[in-house]
């Protein structure tokens, strides 16, 4: 292995290691992906299930990505077919934003809360 790739692994390693760690009371948090900040599972009053995604794009030049997926299955999600999508400058408004959704939709409330805010 190249000191290179020695780098890049501990470099990935250590971002992995300092994701911040959200626990939101009644939502099943999921195994995170690669660039993910945080991923959880929401059920709305309806029976409905939502995974609230907040993904760290700023790597390749871009914001942070809040993102709504229908759940269907046990973990099948329309990755193609967002609820809705998010962006944010900073982790910390968009772990606030991804809190707030997760929130949202155990209240029931997600078409007002995208009626508001979009």
């Amino acid at each position: 292995m190249s000191e290179n790739e020695a780098a890049e692994t501990e470099l990935s390693t250590l971002s992995i290691l300092k994701r911040p760690v959200i626990e939101i009371p009644d939502a099943a948090s999921v195994q995170l992906q690669t660039l993910d900040l945080a991923r959880h599972v929401a059920r709305s009053p309806d029976g409905k299930h939502y995974v609230v995604a907040t993904i760290d794009s700023t790597r390749i030049g871009q914001k942070y990505l809040i993102a709504v997926y229908p759940q269907q299955g046990n973990y099948l999600t329309l990755i193609r077919l967002p609820v809705c999508e998010f962006y944010a400058e900073l982790p910390e408004d968009a772990m606030q934003r991804h809190c707030a959704l997760v929130q949202t939709i155990q209240k029931g409330n997600l078409k007002k809360y995208l009626r508001e805010h979009q």
